[in-house]
C-alpha cells in the first residue's frame, strides 16, 4: 500500500523549491508508478504552490469519494483513513507554507517602504 498524495506532493515540492536529492525523486517515481493520471499527476508535476494547493485539493476529494465507496469490512478501509488524516494534515502543512510566504514578502514590502521612507529619493 502507498500513500501516492503524499509522494506525489512531495515530488511537487521538490519541483517548487528546486530540491536536487535524486534519490527522494526516485523514491516517490517508483511509489507512484501506474498511478499518475488526475490529480496525482497534477501534484506530481506542479512548479508552483497555488497549483500544489489546487492538485491536492482535487486529490483529497478523490480520495474521499474512493473512502466512502469502500466497505468497513475491506482490509484496507482503515489504512484509508489514515492516509485521508495525513493527506489532509500535509494540506494544512502546505496552507502554513503559503501563509509564512506570503508574510515573507509582505515583511520584504514594508522594509522596503521603510527603508525609502528613512532614504527618501529625489528624482
Amino acid at each position: 500500500m502507498s500513500c501516492y498524495e503524499i509522494e506525489a506532493l512531495r515530488l511537487g515540492l521538490m519541483n517548487v523549491l528546486g530540491t536536487e536529492d535524486r534519490s527522494a525523486r526516485e523514491h516517490a517515481e517508483t511509489e507512484l508508478a501506474g498511478h499518475l493520471d488526475g490529480p496525482i499527476e497534477g501534484l506530481a508535476n506542479a512548479e508552483s504552490v497555488s497549483e500544489i494547493e489546487r492538485h491536492l485539493d482535487a486529490a483529497l476529494v478523490d480520495l474521499e469519494e474512493e473512502i466512502a465507496a469502500t466497505d468497513t469490512d475491506d482490509p484496507e478501509y482503515d489504512y484509508m483513513r489514515g492516509r485521508l488524516v495525513a493527506v489532509r494534515d500535509a494540506e494544512r502543512a502546505v496552507h502554513r507554507l503559503t501563509d509564512q510566504g506570503e508574510s515573507v514578502l509582505s515583511g520584504l514590502g514594508e522594509a522596503h517602504d521603510v527603508l525609502h521612507e528613512t532614504f527618501p529619493v529625489d528624482e
